[in-house]
C-alpha cells in the first residue's frame, strides 16, 4: 500500500484497508523498537511541529518518533510562529513546506490544518483540532487489538461530551473499523447530525452501529471498552467547570459502573485526567466545587482494567507509522 504524499488531517479521508495498514505497521515498527532495531528509514528529512496548543503525549511522540525515522524536528509553539497572526495560514504553508518534508499542526479549527494542507507542498498531519483527533484514535485502536485481538464487533462506550474532537474521532474510527460505538451523554453533547448521518453510511458497510444513549447503566451492558475525556477542554474557560460537572457527574467512570460491563472490559482515556487532585487545575475544581475526581475516579483509573498507559505509549508508535508511510 503507497501512502507517500498523502496528509493525515482526519479518519474520514482513509479506508478502513489504509486504516489497518497503518496499524500493522505502528505493531511491526513498536516490535523493532522494543528489539532494539534501528529503522531510521527518513534519515536526513526534517519536520515542523506546530502547537498550538501545547501538550506533553503529541509533542512527545512527534519529537520520538521523527528521530527514530532519523530525522530533524523544529518544535513552534503558541508564540514561536506568525501563523494566522503576522503570516497567513496559506503564506505559512508554502514558506514551511519549502524548507521542511513534514509539517504537523495542533490547534484550534479543522480548517487550519485543512488550508495548510491545501498550499503545502509536503504532508501534513494533525495533532489535534478542535474537531477532530486521528492520531488518537489510532493509537486507541492499536491499544484495543493488543488487548483483545481485533476490532470488528468490539462494544465500545464513549461517555461524556461526545460533541469534539474525540467523540467525532472515536464514532468516525468504529465506523470505519466495525467497532460498535455508543456516545452516552445528556442529548445536548451528542455528536452533529450530520457527521453521525456519515458514520451510520459507513457503519453498513462495515458492520458496525452507531447509538446514543442517555442512560449510563443501559449504555455499559456488555460493553468490552468504557472510554472517557474530560469533561472541559482545552481552551474552555473555568466558567463552564459548574455546568459541565452538574450535566456530566451521572456518567462518570466509577466501580460500580465497570462492573455493569462485561468481566473482562477495560477502561481506556486520552489524558490528561482528574482522576484525583494531584494537577494545579484538578485540585482548584476540586476544592471549589468539593470532589476528589471528575470523570473518572481514581480506583477505575489505577485499576488492573485500565490501559491508558498502553494507549498513551502506542501514540509514539501509531504517529511513527503515519509519518513512515506518508513520507
Amino acid at each position: 500500500m503507497n501512502l507517500k504524499g498523502r496528509d493525515f488531517l482526519k479518519l474520514l479521508d482513509f479506508t478502513s484497508e489504509e486504516i489497518n495498514y497503518l496499524l500493522e505497521l505502528a505493531k511491526r515498527l513498536k516490535e523493532e523498537k522494543k528489539a532494539g532495531t534501528p529503522h531510521r528509514i527518513h534519515e536526513g528529512k526534517n519536520i515542523a511541529l506546530i502547537f498550538e496548543k501545547t501538550s506533553t503525549r503529541t509533542r512527545c511522540a512527534f519529537e520520538i518518533a521523527a528521530r527514530d525515522l532519523g530525522m530533524g524536528v523544529t518544535y513552534l509553539d503558541p508564540n514561536g510562529s506568525q501563523i494566522g497572526k503576522k503570516e497567513s495560514i496559506a503564506d505559512t504553508a508554502r514558506v514551511l513546506g519549502r524548507m521542511f518534508d513534514g509539517i504537523e499542526y495542533r490547534g484550534y479549527g479543522q480548517s487550519i490544518v485543512e488550508e495548510l494542507a491545501k498550499y503545502s507542498d509536503v504532508p501534513v498531519w494533525n495533532g489535534l483540532t478542535d474537531e477532530f483527533h486521528p492520531t488518537q484514535i489510532l493509537a486507541d485502536f492499536l491499544t484495543i487489538k493488543e488487548h483483545f485481538g481485533y476490532l470488528k464487533g468490539i462494544n465500545f462506550v464513549y461517555m461524556g461530551d461526545a460533541r469534539f474532537n474525540m467523540g467525532n474521532s472515536l464514532m468516525v474510527g468504529c465506523a470505519k473499523m466495525g467497532l460498535n460505538f455508543t456516545a452516552c451523554a445528556p442529548k445536548r453533547f451528542f455528536p452533529s447530525p450530520d457527521l453521525v448521518d456519515v458514520c451510520k453510511r459507513l457503519a453498513l458497510q462495515s458492520g458496525a452501529s452507531i447509538k446514543f444513549e442517555e442512560n449510563p447503566h443501559e449504555a455499559v451492558k456488555e460493553a468490552d471498552v468504557i472510554y472517557t475525556d474530560i469533561w472541559v477542554s482545552m481552551g474552555e474557560s473555568e466558567d463552564v467547570w459548574k455546568e459541565r460537572i452538574e450535566l456530566l457527574s451521572p456518567y462518570q467512570v466509577n466501580s460500580a459502573l465497570m462492573k455493569e460491563a462485561r468481566e473482562n472490559a477495560v477502561f481506556m482515556h486520552c489524558l490528561p485526567s482528574y482522576h484525583d487532585l494531584n494537577t494545579e487545575i484538578g485540585r482548584a475544581m476540586g476544592e471549589k466545587f468539593k470532589r476528589d475526581c471528575m470523570e473518572v475516579t481514581d480506583e477505575v483509573f489505577e485499576s488492573p482494567a485500565s490501559i491508558v498507559f498502553d494507549e498513551a505509549e502506542n501514540r509514539m508508535h501509531t504517529i511513527k507509522a503515519v509519518m513512515a508511510a506518508t513520507l
